[in-house]
């Protein structure tokens, strides 16, 4: 499935003026796109850069197969970490940064990564690990990398400074 990601930066900026606007109506309230907001916004980006094919939603495991047939989770964060609930095949890990729009972190097998958090035990049996980890595993593991087809689109910053809104990855825009 191709995705036409043109429309995306209009559509982030929107959202992101919208929780902004809701801050303001609700002072001392974060109105934080998260949960599968930003894991489906993470899905589609990978999928268009990545050309992976999407899986049906809410597969447990992996969300995306490769045109390799490497079955792939895909993790979006604004934040420093991510959760891992399952070991998976490929794990392709993606940062909303407020300077830089999309930041590729983590492009390999999933299997050092569970390594490393398979013991921790968190909420709902979701194992965390920072980027910087992410970042440590994938200098050990050169040459895994699914190949990127198409540029992360590079979309926040600029959309967001247009509407001049504010993007704070900690608790969304300001």
């Amino acid at each position: 499935m191709t995705f036409d990601l043109r429309e995306l930066p209009r559509l982030l900026t929107d959202l992101y003026a919208i929780v902004a606007r809701l801050e303001e109506l609700a002072p001392g309230r974060k109105f934080t796109p998260d949960g599968h907001l930003v894991g489906s916004i993470g899905e589609a980006v990978a999928a268009y850069a990545y050309g992976l094919e999407l899986l049906p939603a809410s597969v447990k495991q992996h969300d995306a197969q490769a045109s390799n047939g490497r079955l792939v989770q895909i993790k979006l964060t604004q934040g420093q970490s991510v959760a891992l609930s399952y070991d998976c095949e490929h794990l392709l890990v993606l940062q909303l940064d407020q300077k830089r729009g999309f930041v590729e972190v983590y492009n390999g097998p999933g299997a050092p990564v569970w390594a490393r958090i398979e013991s921790k035990r968190g909420i709902g049996q979701q194992r965390q690990i920072r980027l910087s980890t992410l970042r440590s595993i994938a200098e050990a593991v050169p040459g895994a990398a699914l190949p990127q087809l198409r540029p992360l689109p590079d979309i926040l910053p600029k959309a967001l400074e247009a509407a001049g809104v504010e993007f704070n990855p900690e608790n969304g825009a300001n």
